[in-house]
């Protein structure tokens, strides 16, 4: 893999990191067009330019992680569900990164959003903050995170389903989602990386560093894409196009 390669999949982590399309499964399905093997290296590196992003809503809320208390209480009850799974299932985890799953998986997320919209309904006691988040609301929303160590789930996308549900506004809820990443993903990063650091020669650090710069700038681009987006639309888009990617992918490239 060189430098465009790298490129090219930082633009790809930093749009879709946040958005509900799943940028762990377009990696993988962008990796495979682009001929580049699903080796551990390159899935560190999958993983590890999330942390690009990541950066980026640490840049964008930096004023309510700085000096919101209550906001880490919320944040560090919804990171339990996924952080005791990832750790308990991790080789597991690693054995799903595969296009066939990741297909499967985008199909059934799309579904998913479309019948969870179609019966979303916007009432007044819906929570209007991420500081009003009761404790028990933040620790479901975290359970439903942790679906997404499955390929092609979308953390952001099942973190949303999971708030929706629970009754936060979809501005709310996809700003939870945003927060949510940060210690999520930096833990995540963290040990994969500490796990397979000894596979990266200076090449990899190079292109690591690389994609790691292109989602940090795309990520920005991507957040204030999606607040604009859903303050007037709901997210039956990202459905639809969660559904035709996946089968597009599979008939053209899998099939």
């Amino acid at each position: 893999m060189g430098i465009i390669e790298s490129i090219i999949l930082g633009i790809i982590e930093g749009l879709t990191e946040f958005l509900p399309v799943s940028s762990t499964g377009h990696l993988i399905l962008v990796s495979t067009l682009l001929g580049i093997k699903q080796t551990e290296a390159h899935k560190t590196f999958e993983v590890a330019i999330q942390l690009g992003s990541i950066l980026a809503v640490v840049f964008l809320y930096r004023e309510k992680l700085f000096s919101s208390l209550e906001l880490w209480k919320r944040l560090i009850i919804a990171f339990i569900p996924t952080g005791t799974l990832g750790f308990l299932l991790y080789k597991i985890i690693k054995s799903l990164f595969d296009p066939f799953i990741v297909v499967f998986m985008l199909v059934i997320g799309g579904v998913f959003f479309i019948l969870v919209e179609l019966f979303y309904k916007k009432e007044p006691h819906h929570f209007k903050n991420v500081e009003s988040i009761p404790y028990y609301t933040a620790f479901a929303i975290g359970f439903f995170q942790s679906f997404a160590m499955i390929p092609g789930t979308s953390r952001s996308g099942a973190s949303i389903i999971g708030g929706l549900l629970m009754g936060l506004d979809r501005r709310t809820a996809a700003e939870f989602s945003f927060l949510l990443a940060v210690p999520t993903m930096f833990i995540a990063t963290g040990y994969d990386v500490f796990k397979h650091h000894e596979e990266f020669n200076l090449d990899n650090w190079v292109n690591l560093l690389v994609g790691f710069i292109t989602a940090f700038i795309f990520a920005i681009i991507s957040i204030k894409f999606l607040l604009r987006f859903i303050s007037t639309h709901s997210f039956i888009p990202f459905g639809i196009y969660r559904i035709a990617v996946g089968i597009l992918f599979y008939w053209v490239v899998l099939r």
